[in-house]
């Protein structure tokens, strides 16, 4: 199943919150800004959560959204 399934069948923003959390984790590198990194470490111990968990946090909050 894939997360387009999800969205075209209906599922309620829980059943889409496990399914994105669900899986292997996997490493990633991102270039971003200086900037942007620092603020997002500020913005992510503000939240008591580290600057990973405040990005995938993030990413889903933003996919349940949007898949609406």
């Amino acid at each position: 199943m894939k997360y387009s399934d999800l969205v075209e069948t209906g599922a309620n923003d829980t059943e889409k919150q496990e399914y994105l959390v669900s899986g292997d984790t996997t490493a990633i590198a991102s270039r971003i800004p200086k900037n942007l990194l620092d603020t997002g470490k500020v913005a992510a111990a503000l939240k008591g959560v580290n600057l990973s968990t405040f990005v995938r946090i993030r990413m889903i909050e933003e996919l349940v959204k949007k898949g609406r």
